[in-house]
């Protein structure tokens, strides 16, 4: 593979809008990015694909189809597919990466089952316990964002798990958020060292004790109303704590885009208001569409997984693929692995 050039694996039968999403995403991150050095090699079948591909030239000069016979549906469970997964498309981009075919992988498909079979197929990066699942969600002012983590791929965590989160998001905000030194905090339901259970209070004790020494800021425990205020930039959590926090914000970025709809629709002078306000809401809408942030990464891993929501559009999946295009360009596991070195004599005090 050209040092020059980033291949990037896509499973293009997952997903609520199956190949017509995903080859539309496709098709507009090329459009966006027309001086991009970005190939795609697309699994997933390839009789489908190839009628398809008629509508999109562009797409199909930069792609490689590769037959997958097999699909993995949303509503199939882990057990049931993972041993019988060889020859669906989801797996066999995901083992393109472990091959070094492709750099990173992107897909729409079953959460649990892309988060299981690529940890199996291209293990953790060394000195990392487990990967995490992240992504930056709106905060604060202006275009700034936060890093969350984990956000479902850990139910149960110990302060060991959780210090690894921490080294995963800081890397991640500076490398792909632009963050010098994030502050960082660990989420709990009160800024009291008291507060918390038992793994969190001993995660934050060592973190405390060795606050020089941490290559980010850390700040203690903060609460779920700070993700969006903007004074914490990276928020370490369990993986279900996280998924709930997930649901909740695109849950509550939903609702503003219905109210703010709704009542537009009621009065005369309120679209009249609204066309003063266009700017306004334009950027109203960059903030809190969850396309804008369509791409949640399974860090941690010898090879970049990246998940988009499985109702993503085209938009959506565009965004998922700069997301890949970005981590395979910054050397982001590099990073990681020094920085789990450098921490490991911390880390050990909470083994």
């Amino acid at each position: 593979m050209s040092d020059d050039k980033r291949i990037i694996a896509i499973d293009a039968m997952g997903g609520d809008k199956g190949p017509a999403a995903v080859l539309g995403g496709v098709n507009q991150f090329l459009y966006q990015h027309a001086d991009s050095n970005t190939f795609f090699r697309i699994f997933g079948d390839e009789k489908v694909l190839r009628k398809m591909l008629a509508r999109y030239p562009r797409v199909a000069r930069n792609c490689t189809l590769i037959h997958a016979p097999d699909v993995i549906r949303g509503t199939d469970k882990i057990r049931d597919v993972i041993r019988h997964a060889t020859d669906t498309s989801m797996y066999m981009a995901i083992k393109d990466v472990r091959e070094g075919n492709s750099t990173a992988v992107v897909s729409a498909g079953n959460t649990g089952v892309l988060m299981s079979l690529s940890k199996l197929a291209l293990k953790t990066v060394e000195g990392i316990s487990r990967p995490a699942i992240t992504t930056m969600l709106p905060s604060g002012a202006g275009d700034s964002r936060v890093v969350v983590l984990d956000l479902g791929a850990n139910v149960k965590c110990d302060a060991g798990d959780l210090f690894d989160f921490a080294i995963l998001g800081g890397v991640y905000a500076e490398v792909i958020g632009k963050m010098p030194r994030p502050k960082l905090g660990v989420l709990n339901i009160g800024e009291e060292e008291t507060k918390g259970n038992e793994t969190l209070q001993e995660l934050n004790k060592v973190l405390t004790a060795h606050r020089d020494q941490l290559p980010y800021e850390y700040l203690g425990f903060v609460e779920a109303n700070d993700i969006s205020a903007g004074r914490v930039q990276v928020v370490v959590t369990d993986g279900f704590t996280g998924n709930i926090v997930l649901k909740t914000v695109e849950g509550t970025a939903k609702l503003i885009k219905r109210v703010i709809t709704e009542n537009m629709k009621k009065s005369v002078w309120a679209i009249i208001g609204a066309f003063f306000l266009v700017h306004v809401f334009k950027r109203l809408k960059h903030k809190i569409d969850p396309r804008s942030y369509a791409g949640a990464t399974f860090l941690g891993l010898k090879g970049f997984a990246v998940k988009t929501h499985g109702n993503s559009d085209a938009l959506a999946f565009a965004n998922a693929i700069q997301y890949a295009s970005d981590l395979a360009k910054n050397d982001l596991n590099d990073i990681i692995r020094a920085r789990a070195a450098t921490l490991a004599n911390i880390r050990a005090e909470l083994q």
